[in-house]
């Protein structure tokens, strides 16, 4: 799937380019928010558009296949444009870890974003906290788990009693005492429209 580094590539490597139905979708995704009104209708509801930094919403499987194609290749392209300490190095069980998963996307799709922009702020933001933020947080998360091999969650156990049924009813009836002390709501009644009038001779205003 994932090219390997090009020594041929000259001092830099462009960032990898979304395929062709990253691109239509990107390009929905536009036309939703920008397009005309007869664009808009042709695009229907946008909130069931698929979102490339949000993988989840790519449920069609050539797009959702195209999709970790292409972060497979924005984070070869991350590790050999970025990363100079060994700690730095986005592991490759990434795919593995949910937490990189959902924040490669969205590294990804920014960056595809200042990519096209017509100046460099966007970038210069990027390169100073987005890239920066996401390199600390995975060291955070990961620390020497994965160095050398995947290796399983060490959170799975907590989880599991996170889930466990006994907590879940005790947090409910943890819900169900906080909603008990709320007070009633009290019925709305939309106040009725009052009638004006003004005097002409005073400029008194008087309701009906």
């Amino acid at each position: 799937m994932t090219n390997t580094p090009d020594a041929d590539a000259g001092l830099v490597r462009a960032f990898p380019t979304p395929g062709a139905l990253l691109g239509t979708a990107y390009r929905d995704l536009y036309l939703a928010a920008e397009g005309s009104d007869n664009q808009k209708a042709t695009i229907g509801d946008p909130s069931r558009l698929p979102k490339p930094w949000d993988p989840p919403t790519c449920r069609n499987p050539r797009l959702r296949a195209e999709l970790w194609e292409w972060l497979d290749r924005v984070v070869l392209w991350l590790n050999q444009e970025y990363v100079w300490d060994p700690g730095g190095i986005i592991p490759p069980c990434w795919p593995q870890h949910p937490h990189l998963v959902h924040e490669l996307a969205v590294l990804a799709d920014q960056r595809r974003r200042v990519g096209i922009a017509l100046d460099s702020n966007g970038l210069e933001e990027w390169h100073r906290y987005t890239l920066p933020g996401f390199l600390d947080r995975m060291r955070a998360r990961l620390k020497a788990h994965c160095d050398q091999d995947h290796q399983p969650w060490p959170a799975r156990g907590r989880l599991a009693r996170y889930a466990d049924t006994g907590n879940a009813d005790r947090r409910q009836d943890a819900f169900n005492a906080d909603v008990s002390r709320l007070q009633p709501a009290e019925p709305y009644f939309p106040a009725r429209p009052r009638l004006s009038i003004i005097d002409s001779a005073t400029g008194e205003i008087t309701f009906e």
